[in-house]
């Protein structure tokens, strides 16, 4: 079973793309998407959450992962693929 991830994002943002077609092919096919364009709440929560104001943020379950860079790095170190899997 793989945790949950949530991804706030926005249409228009080519890291969305990038970080969701990376989770994409680590076999991550069901992920929550919050997008926060126009919804000014939605980015305050967003910021609230990651202390940041750019998007993407990514959450595996719990753990705030952080933006498309930061998945990459995660991924390149070996570690994305056990977060995902963790139950």
């Amino acid at each position: 079973m793989s945790r949950k991830v949530t991804i706030y994002s926005s249409d228009y943002c080519p890291y969305c793309h990038r970080a969701k077609a990376l989770l994409q092919a680590r076999g991550v096919s069901d992920y929550e998407e919050i997008v926060v364009d126009g919804q000014p709440e939605l980015r305050s929560r967003m910021t609230q959450l990651t202390g940041r104001t750019s998007v993407p943020q990514i959450f595996i379950g719990d753990t705030h992962v952080g933006g498309c860079d930061d998945l990459h790095a995660l991924d390149a170190r070996g570690g994305l693929v056990p977060l995902l899997a963790a139950a």
